[in-house]
């Protein structure tokens, strides 16, 4: 049958931490820029969407494409693995330095991939710099850009725990929809069952730091009223603290300790009068 059962997907979940934390530099960097890039595409075309019809849930309805090739292709999204490297670490098949290595390696590679493509779409939306973007898209993203950073700012500590809690729950659905993927074995089943966790968070306007690593910093390019201060002070940070407890404790830890394999009792050895 093509379902796995929750306690085979935990086994899995552990096994997919301790493999992630045996990649290199070298694959984490490529795999994390590509997944970074991946998610500003979706990114921009939810944009699109949602701008072209007036429906923002359209937009998330196709979101999840980028989340979908990212899980089909094995490559590294740093918020996916705050749910799975630790549960390798407890294992004890992966150690702390390790752990904390490659979270750093996936990171920057999601950093540079974002980062990358919104250059790239800055020069296509504006004929390099010339010319202003006639679709709409520029101005909506250099206003979120603005509402993700000093519209919190404005609130203070309030603004700032909002951001925090917005990318708990975000982080939530996001490794949910990792696991859920790892329910299947077939396409279109860990495409059914990925999309619907990662459908929520965005229609429900939460807080992702890849996806903030691409709106930020290209809001910046279109225009948007943000520092650096403001994009990492207001948000990159703690979005990205939020993203682990998230992903960690409400997806990862909750359904491990649910549904973690009993250990297989040990045979007692024989008494020597039997042998």
């Amino acid at each position: 049958m093509d379902y796995l059962k929750p306690i085979d997907v935990v086994k899995s979940m552990v096994a997919a931490g301790a493999s992630k934390g045996g990649l290199g530099a070298k694959d984490l960097l490529i795999r994390g820029f590509l997944s970074g890039a991946l998610l500003g595409y979706a990114t921009a075309l939810a944009f699109l969407t949602a701008g072209q019809t007036g429906y923002a849930v359209l937009g998330a309805l196709v979101f999840p494409v980028g989340f979908v090739m990212i899980v089909l292709l094995g490559l590294e999204l740093a918020t996916g693995s705050f749910a799975l490297l630790p549960l390798a670490f407890q294992e004890g098949r992966l150690g702390g330095g390790r752990m904390v290595a490659n979270l750093g390696w996936v990171l920057l590679g999601n950093l540079l991939g974002s980062v990358f493509f919104g250059f790239l779409l800055y020069i296509s939306l504006t004929m390099m710099g010339q010319s202003p973007d006639t679709t709409g898209l520029a101005a909506k993203i250099a206003a979120v850009a603005q509402a993700k950073t000093v519209g919190y700012a404005k609130f203070g500590l309030a603004g700032l725990v909002t951001s925090f809690v917005k990318a708990i729950l975000c982080n939530w659905m996001v490794c949910l929809g990792v696991v859920m993927a790892m329910t299947s074995q077939s396409t279109i089943g860990k495409i059914t069952a990925s999309w619907l966790p990662i459908f929520i968070f965005f229609a429900l306007g939460f807080e992702h730091s890849i996806v903030n690593m691409f709106v930020i910093p290209t809001g910046m390019m279109f225009g948007a009223k943000v520092s650096m201060a403001d994009w990492w002070l207001w948000n990159q940070i703690p979005v990205t603290l939020g993203n682990v407890v998230g992903g960690y404790l409400f997806t990862g830890l909750a359904l491990y300790l649910t549904h973690r394999p009993a250990p297989e009792p040990v045979a007692e050895p024989e008494p020597a009068a039997f042998k």
